[in-house]
């Protein structure tokens, strides 16, 4: 599919990226997978600045990404915390996608830091593509992008 041939604005991933592609976004995501479930959890291994983690949780609770809920520690007032929802927990497969290259490309000599492991056999996990019949692709040139069912029609030339 050429790009002239369909408009560019009706982009699942350009509005993919307007939820999720920012780098703090990602991160927080992340260390919900990672069980962090409240703001001081996640502002200790981040790091970032409270306003900004404040608003991208915000940002993935309106999404629906994240669900928010109440809890209340001993002798202490009432808080937020966290939680992935079912919406959420699908970017399990974009995380991995993200982890696999970055451990090929960009991992320490030593190797990845994590390695994700099926738990019911305790092997290593591949995010991998498979067409409705089963056949796993591999390669980018094995894959075609054709218009589908909301696609707008071609922008005059």
């Amino acid at each position: 599919m050429e790009r002239t041939n369909y408009e560019a604005s009706n982009c699942s991933i350009a509005r993919t990226l307007q939820v999720l592609g920012e780098k703090w976004t990602l991160l927080i995501i992340r260390e919900s997978f990672y069980g962090a479930t409240r703001f001081e959890q996640f502002h200790r291994v981040l790091q970032c600045p409270r306003n900004l983690l404040s608003e991208r949780l915000v940002l993935l609770v309106e999404e629906g990404i994240l669900e928010r809920s109440q809890y209340r520690e001993p002798g202490s007032r009432a808080r937020m915390e966290y939680r992935l929802t079912d919406k959420g927990r699908e970017l399990m497969h974009i995380m991995l996608a993200f982890m696999q290259w970055g451990d090929r490309h960009k991992a320490d000599p030593e190797g990845p830091p994590v390695v994700a492991r099926h738990a019911a056999c305790g092997r290593e996990l591949h995010v991998t593509f498979a067409c409705s019949k089963g056949h796993i692709v591999t390669e980018p040139d094995d894959i075609d992008l054709v218009p589908g069912p909301g696609a707008l029609p071609p922008v005059p030339a």
